[in-house]
Protein backbone atom coordinates (compact mmCIF):
# COMPACT_ATOMS: atom_id res chain seq x y z
CA UNK A 1 0.00 0.00 0.00
CA UNK A 2 0.96 2.93 -0.99
CA UNK A 3 0.78 6.29 1.39
CA UNK A 4 0.41 9.44 0.05
CA UNK A 5 2.73 12.36 1.81
CA UNK A 6 0.80 15.28 3.15
CA UNK A 7 1.58 17.80 -0.17
CA UNK A 8 0.28 14.96 -2.29
CA UNK A 9 -2.91 14.91 -0.33
CA UNK A 10 -4.06 18.49 -0.78
CA UNK A 11 -3.50 18.22 -4.26
CA UNK A 12 -5.55 14.85 -4.78
CA UNK A 13 -8.25 16.97 -2.98
CA UNK A 14 -7.91 20.16 -5.19
CA UNK A 15 -8.42 18.17 -8.24
CA UNK A 16 -10.76 16.63 -6.82
CA UNK A 17 -12.75 19.77 -5.68
CA UNK A 18 -11.85 21.36 -9.20
CA UNK A 19 -13.31 18.36 -10.99
CA UNK A 20 -16.14 18.19 -9.10
CA UNK A 21 -17.08 21.98 -9.57
CA UNK A 22 -16.67 21.47 -13.60
CA UNK A 23 -19.08 18.93 -13.51
CA UNK A 24 -21.45 21.18 -11.55
CA UNK A 25 -21.18 23.94 -13.76
CA UNK A 26 -21.88 21.66 -16.73
CA UNK A 27 -25.01 20.37 -15.48
CA UNK A 28 -23.59 16.79 -15.42
CA UNK A 29 -24.58 16.79 -11.62
CA UNK A 30 -26.52 18.62 -9.17
CA UNK A 31 -29.65 17.86 -11.49
CA UNK A 32 -33.48 17.35 -10.07
CA UNK A 33 -32.82 13.75 -9.57
CA UNK A 34 -29.87 11.55 -8.03
CA UNK A 35 -29.58 9.91 -11.67
CA UNK A 36 -28.79 12.08 -14.66
CA UNK A 37 -31.10 15.07 -15.07
CA UNK A 38 -29.19 18.30 -15.44
CA UNK A 39 -30.38 21.06 -14.09
CA UNK A 40 -33.08 23.09 -14.79
CA UNK A 41 -32.62 25.73 -17.68
CA UNK A 42 -29.07 23.75 -18.52
CA UNK A 43 -28.31 23.89 -22.19
CA UNK A 44 -30.97 26.49 -22.49
CA UNK A 45 -30.13 30.24 -23.78
CA UNK A 46 -32.33 32.29 -21.77
CA UNK A 47 -32.30 36.38 -22.50
CA UNK A 48 -32.72 38.49 -19.65
CA UNK A 49 -36.13 40.61 -19.37
CA UNK A 50 -36.93 44.18 -18.56
CA UNK A 51 -38.50 41.52 -15.59
CA UNK A 52 -35.80 40.07 -14.32
CA UNK A 53 -33.22 42.88 -14.45
CA UNK A 54 -34.25 46.72 -15.09
CA UNK A 55 -30.82 47.25 -16.78
CA UNK A 56 -32.38 45.49 -19.62
CA UNK A 57 -35.31 48.01 -20.02
CA UNK A 58 -32.86 50.71 -19.64
CA UNK A 59 -30.62 49.86 -22.28
CA UNK A 60 -32.71 48.41 -24.87
CA UNK A 61 -34.19 52.06 -24.68
CA UNK A 62 -31.48 53.93 -24.70
CA UNK A 63 -30.68 55.96 -27.33
CA UNK A 64 -28.04 55.57 -30.21
CA UNK A 65 -24.07 57.06 -29.24
CA UNK A 66 -24.40 59.97 -31.43
CA UNK A 67 -21.34 59.76 -34.27
CA UNK A 68 -17.80 61.13 -33.04
CA UNK A 69 -17.23 64.60 -34.74
CA UNK A 70 -13.73 65.46 -35.81
CA UNK A 71 -12.69 68.40 -33.76
CA UNK A 72 -10.10 69.36 -36.73
CA UNK A 73 -13.55 69.73 -38.89
CA UNK A 74 -14.96 71.56 -36.42
CA UNK A 75 -12.75 74.77 -36.94
CA UNK A 76 -11.02 74.36 -40.13
CA UNK A 77 -6.89 75.86 -40.26
CA UNK A 78 -7.82 78.86 -42.48
CA UNK A 79 -10.68 79.73 -40.15
CA UNK A 80 -8.44 79.39 -37.05
CA UNK A 81 -6.21 81.65 -38.59
CA UNK A 82 -8.91 83.73 -39.41
CA UNK A 83 -9.98 83.54 -35.45
CA UNK A 84 -5.89 84.27 -34.23
CA UNK A 85 -5.13 86.82 -36.86
CA UNK A 86 -1.95 85.46 -37.69
CA UNK A 87 -0.81 82.49 -40.16
CA UNK A 88 -0.99 78.96 -37.64
CA UNK A 89 0.46 75.42 -38.12
CA UNK A 90 -1.16 72.61 -39.21
CA UNK A 91 -2.39 70.44 -36.50
CA UNK A 92 -0.35 67.38 -35.34
CA UNK A 93 -1.85 64.44 -36.50
CA UNK A 94 -3.90 61.90 -34.17
CA UNK A 95 -5.71 59.23 -35.22
CA UNK A 96 -6.84 57.57 -32.41
CA UNK A 97 -7.65 60.89 -30.86
CA UNK A 98 -10.26 63.12 -32.79
CA UNK A 99 -11.93 65.05 -29.74
CA UNK A 100 -9.11 67.33 -29.48
CA UNK A 101 -7.03 69.38 -32.47
CA UNK A 102 -4.51 72.04 -32.24
CA UNK A 103 -3.36 74.99 -34.24
CA UNK A 104 -0.22 76.68 -33.27
CA UNK A 105 1.64 79.99 -34.42
CA UNK A 106 4.99 79.30 -36.29
CA UNK A 107 8.25 79.48 -33.88
CA UNK A 108 8.92 82.51 -35.19
CA UNK A 109 5.91 84.06 -33.45
CA UNK A 110 4.08 85.88 -32.99
CA UNK A 111 2.42 83.74 -29.95
CA UNK A 112 -0.55 82.10 -31.16
CA UNK A 113 -2.53 78.66 -30.76
CA UNK A 114 -6.12 78.29 -31.42
CA UNK A 115 -7.22 74.85 -29.44
CA UNK A 116 -10.43 73.18 -30.26
CA UNK A 117 -12.44 70.38 -27.89
CA UNK A 118 -15.11 67.89 -28.71
CA UNK A 119 -17.08 65.54 -26.48
CA UNK A 120 -16.95 64.92 -22.80
CA UNK A 121 -13.67 66.94 -22.38
CA UNK A 122 -15.72 70.29 -23.97
CA UNK A 123 -18.23 69.47 -20.99
CA UNK A 124 -15.65 68.83 -18.59
CA UNK A 125 -13.50 72.17 -19.66
CA UNK A 126 -16.66 74.12 -19.16
CA UNK A 127 -17.63 72.36 -15.38
CA UNK A 128 -13.98 73.13 -14.58
CA UNK A 129 -13.95 76.93 -15.32
CA UNK A 130 -17.74 77.23 -13.81
CA UNK A 131 -16.38 75.37 -10.38
CA UNK A 132 -13.43 78.39 -10.58
CA UNK A 133 -15.79 81.00 -10.74
CA UNK A 134 -14.92 81.77 -14.54
CA UNK A 135 -17.86 84.60 -16.07
CA UNK A 136 -19.54 83.14 -18.75
CA UNK A 137 -21.77 85.59 -20.51
CA UNK A 138 -24.52 83.40 -22.57
CA UNK A 139 -24.07 83.13 -26.67
CA UNK A 140 -27.85 83.69 -28.20
CA UNK A 141 -28.48 81.94 -30.88
CA UNK A 142 -25.73 79.58 -31.32
CA UNK A 143 -27.09 75.46 -30.61
CA UNK A 144 -29.04 74.40 -27.77
CA UNK A 145 -26.48 76.33 -25.50
CA UNK A 146 -23.81 78.43 -25.59
CA UNK A 147 -21.22 80.42 -23.39
CA UNK A 148 -18.08 82.71 -24.12
CA UNK A 149 -15.85 83.63 -21.65
CA UNK A 150 -12.37 85.51 -21.87
CA UNK A 151 -10.18 83.47 -24.89
CA UNK A 152 -12.69 80.70 -25.30
CA UNK A 153 -16.68 79.67 -25.99
CA UNK A 154 -18.32 76.51 -25.53
CA UNK A 155 -21.37 75.50 -27.82
CA UNK A 156 -23.81 72.29 -27.41
CA UNK A 157 -25.86 70.75 -29.77
CA UNK A 158 -27.93 67.52 -29.81
CA UNK A 159 -26.22 66.92 -26.64
CA UNK A 160 -22.58 66.96 -27.92
CA UNK A 161 -20.25 70.19 -26.22
CA UNK A 162 -17.44 71.52 -28.48
CA UNK A 163 -15.11 74.33 -27.08
CA UNK A 164 -12.68 76.83 -28.62
CA UNK A 165 -9.84 78.67 -26.94
CA UNK A 166 -8.05 81.26 -28.17
CA UNK A 167 -4.57 82.08 -26.78
CA UNK A 168 -3.02 85.15 -27.57
CA UNK A 169 -0.67 87.99 -25.83
CA UNK A 170 -3.17 90.80 -26.34
CA UNK A 171 -6.41 91.77 -24.36
CA UNK A 172 -9.06 88.86 -24.95
CA UNK A 173 -11.63 91.38 -25.53
CA UNK A 174 -10.21 91.94 -29.08
CA UNK A 175 -11.49 88.59 -30.20
CA UNK A 176 -14.45 87.92 -28.74
CA UNK A 177 -16.37 88.68 -31.86
CA UNK A 178 -14.29 86.63 -33.62
CA UNK A 179 -15.15 83.62 -30.96
CA UNK A 180 -18.61 83.61 -31.35
CA UNK A 181 -18.18 83.78 -34.76
CA UNK A 182 -16.53 80.06 -34.53
CA UNK A 183 -18.96 79.02 -31.97
CA UNK A 184 -21.58 79.50 -34.74
CA UNK A 185 -19.52 77.90 -37.47
CA UNK A 186 -18.72 75.29 -34.88
CA UNK A 187 -22.67 74.57 -33.85
CA UNK A 188 -23.49 74.38 -37.61
CA UNK A 189 -21.09 71.29 -37.90
CA UNK A 190 -21.97 69.19 -34.87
Amino acid sequence: MTHLGTGQRWGVAAATILTLTALAGCGMIGGDDAGDTPAAGAGKSVAATPDDDPSVAASAEAPPAAAAVDACALVTRQEAEKLAGTRLEDPLEKPTDRDTCTYTGPVTGPTAQVEVYVGDGAKKFLDIDRELGHKMTPISGVGDEAYAEDGTVFVSKGGVWACVRLVRSEDPALYRAGLEAVARTAAGRL
